[in-house]
Parts: structure tokens; sequence; C-alpha cells
């Protein structure tokens, strides 16, 4: 085991935390078909420093940890988002440094490459207010805008997945965008 997993997290279950046999199915039948498709995600957006199976792996025992599921609208989404929060936990856990003493108080004055504190939390309400506009898309127009812009699949890719003509595949995009920046002036403009 590496030790990316060594790490437990509130969110993993403890040692005697056997997922039952409904959730095992539930993972097996919502979750598991979209392995393939969240290892090519990963790949194309985790840091050196991780391995993807690693990732997966922790995924998996997050949701196997889940107290329940019937919360769960979109099951693909919420592995995405899942992996995302391990990924995530992950970049928190390599920046992390031991404070020794220093002698030139100067060094201590540089300015920190990291995003501050702030950003990360504004940048994580951003990412799940973007997951709620998605969600809240009719299925077909989120499908099709999540294997665009999340897999990065071409038009006619997207046609041949979802068995539908590339023109519906480009309505649905047109119509999924639309919403988006719809949703974006919204939020914008001041209540």
């Amino acid at each position: 085991m590496s030790s990316a997993m060594s790490c437990r997290t509130a969110e993993t279950p403890g040692p005697g935390l056997i997922p039952s046999r409904e959730r095992t199915a539930w993972i097996s039948r919502h979750i598991l078909p979209h392995e393939p498709a969240l290892r090519a995600w990963l790949r194309r957006r985790a840091g050196r420093d991780l391995e993807v199976d690693d990732i997966v792996q922790e995924t998996y025992a997050v949701l196997a940890g889940l107290p329940a599921v019937e919360h769960i609208r979109a099951p693909r989404a919420y592995a995405f988002q899942t992996a995302l929060s391990v990924v995530l936990q992950h970049a928190r856990r390599a920046q992390r440094v031991r404070i020794d003493p220093v002698g030139d108080m100067a060094a201590l004055m540089t300015p920190a490459d990291a995003p501050s504190a702030e950003t990360w939390v504004a940048a994580r309400q951003d990412l799940r207010w973007v997951r709620d506009v998605l969600l809240a898309m009719p299925a077909r127009q989120r499908e099709a805008f999540t294997l665009r812009k999340m897999e990065g699949l071409s038009q006619r890719q997207i046609a041949q997945r979802m068995g539908i003509a590339e023109s519906t595949v480009e309505k649905h995009l047109g119509h999924a965008l639309r919403g988006l920046m719809s949703a974006l002036r919204e939020r914008a403009s001041p209540a």
C-alpha cells in the first residue's frame, strides 16, 4: 500500500466498518461502470505525486463509508466530486511543511506561491455552485455537457455514446451553455 493510502480521513471507513451488501451492490451498479471515465479524468488532472489507483481506491472507500446513499441523485458526478476531494486532500497535505527556526526574517516575508485559504474556500464554493447548476439541468443536456467538458469527447464521440445525432448533441450543448451562462448572470447580479 502506498503512502497516499496510509493516511485515513474522517470520511473513510475505519477498521471493522464493512460496507453492507446493499452498499456494495449500489457501488457496483452506479459507480463501477464509470470507473474508466474517472480514471481517464484523473490521469488528466492528478499531479505527479498521486497514483490514480490510490485515488480511485480512496474514492471507493469514502463512498463505502457513507452513512446513506439515497440522497445521491447523480452517482457519477458524486464519484467524480469525491475523487476531486481526495486529490485536494492530498494536495493540501503536500503543501504542509515542517517549521524550523529561521535566522533570516526576510525569508519569512516572501510571498507564498500557493493560493490563500480564502481562495481555496471560494474555489470550493464555486465548484459546489457549478455542480448544483449541472444537477439542475435536464439529464441529457448534463450528460452531453459532462462528456464534452469533463471527459473531453468530441461531438461525434458523444453522439455515438449517447445514441443520438450529432446535431442533437450540438443542441444539448448549446442549451447547457446557455443555462450555465444564465445562471452565471443571475449569480453576478446584486440581490
